[in-house]
């Protein structure tokens, strides 16, 4: 069986990962000439099995005028008068309710143990011996007697519904867990740990994924444009492309490559850039592109830097070590597909780091970066067959993307496979469609 994925981040990878493994004959396509170059490349670094409930929530909705106001809210929306967008946004007000929140919470940790479960296994791979990985825990830190409360309430519902150990505890107690957090100890309320969360840094898992798999006779097509598809008469397509003349391929490939690539399978990974090229087969996905930011920085002050994977609820802003550098990654901005980066947001950023670990090394040196997030209304990711007989899709992980790559990628092989898997039926295009 031959498959084609386009797509090379994070779940493009995993996927490939799962059917090289399954036998199949793969090629990965992208356009960037390296892997990981997109929404995976500076994410937020943190692999949150237990932090996965949907922005989609209670409480939202009063929220909006707030962000709508604020140029420096941590969650950014520019109105948009497209349909698209409108219906986007209409889907996920519908979906910002405690019902629909807790049965997206519970479906997406089941998920999330899988690909955990998943990961497990894969990192036992000598290949992936240099990816930061570490298992320090997370500490969830409130500022507010308020949102604590409502962080415990979470934690409840987390354990009646199957998850992980976690732990309420006090500002002194945060501080115990993570002594670089002295500083802000007299702004602390409490604050929620697991010490069963990870870190690794994504960038590293793709390289080390495009290792494993061109060891295993998979085929790298980089700086390859997709255009578009073809369609034929038995209901199958072919992809179209468009190469650049420092086209990267590994394996047999030889001579220039043809207009349009056919395959047994055609697995759309392609995140934000995926509701554009499947519309023009009809296909509507509900995937907008939510925008974030991120800086890494060289840790100059050990003691000053956390080890434990952080996040400061209020700020909206994630901490992860990763090795001898501080990943911190936040904003969401729904404002299109704007690759720019707004130098307001980073400023605002190394602002909240620096209130934070002021010490831990030169914010203006850090690296900066942002990336589009592919985030449906529910804040679940759809993993599901198309309507035409060889076309799949496994986008829509939003911030999410490196938690629920492994898992996603055994359901989009098993769907492939005409496999029953318990947890195919919550995934499908046509639960998205129905929000």
């Amino acid at each position: 069986m031959q498959a084609i994925i386009l797509g090379a981040g994070i779940v493009g990878l995993a996927t490939a990962y799962t059917l090289a493994n399954r036998g199949y004959e793969v090629t990965i396509i992208d356009q960037h000439d390296e892997v990981g170059h997109g929404a995976t490349f500076a994410n937020g670094a943190q692999l949150s099995y237990s932090y996965v409930a949907p922005l989609a929530g209670p409480g939202v909705i009063e929220k909006v005028p707030k962000w709508l106001l604020n140029p420096d809210s941590p969650l950014r929306f520019r109105p948009s008068l497209k349909p698209s967008d409108i219906g986007w946004q209409l889907r996920f007000l519908k979906a910002c309710n405690a019902h629909r929140s807790e049965q997206t919470t519970a479906e997406l940790l089941r998920l999330a143990y899988l690909s955990r479960d998943l990961y497990h296994e894969i990192f036992k791979n000598q290949t992936f011996c240099n990816i930061d990985f570490s298992r320090a825990g997370k500490l969830v830190v409130h500022r507010t007697a308020h949102s604590m409360e409502s962080a415990v309430r979470q934690l409840e519902v987390q354990q009646r519904l199957g998850g992980m150990p976690q732990q309420a505890l006090s500002a002194t107690e945060c501080i115990e867990k993570e002594p670089a957090l002295a500083p802000i100890a007299s702004q602390l309320v409490g604050g929620i740990y697991t010490e069963s969360e990870e870190a690794a840094d994504a960038y590293k898992v793709t390289l080390a994924f495009k290792q494993y798999l061109m060891q295993h006779g998979v085929k790298f097509l980089l700086n390859t444009q997709v255009t578009g598809f073809k369609r034929h008469v038995d209901n199958r397509v072919s992809v179209k492309v468009c190469t650049s003349p420092t086209t990267t391929a590994h394996a047999s490939t030889v001579g220039a490559l043809p207009n349009t690539l056919s395959a047994d399978a055609i697995i759309v990974c392609l995140g934000v850039e995926s509701r554009n090229i499947l519309a023009s087969l009809d296909i509507q996905v509900p995937v907008a592109p939510l925008k974030g930011y991120s800086l890494t920085l060289d840790i100059e002050n050990e003691s000053m830097a956390p080890h434990v994977s952080i996040t400061d609820f209020e700020r909206k802003v994630v901490y992860a070590r990763l090795g001898k550098r501080l990943r911190l990654a936040g904003m969401a901005d729904l404002v299109g597909l704007d690759y720019r980066i707004d130098q307001h947001r980073i400023n605002a950023l190394i602002a909240e780091a620096q209130a934070v670990f002021a010490q831990a090394g030169d914010y203006r040196k850090a690296q900066q970066w942002t990336g589009l997030r592919p985030a449906t209304p529910l804040g679940k990711p759809i993993i599901d067959k198309t309507p035409l007989e060889n076309l799949y899709i496994n986008i829509g992980h939003g911030a999410l993307g490196f938690t629920l790559a492994a898992g996603s990628a055994e359901l989009l092989a098993d769907k492939l496979e005409n496999k029953s898997h318990v947890l195919a039926p919550l995934f499908n295009l046509a639960v998205a469609k129905a929000w």
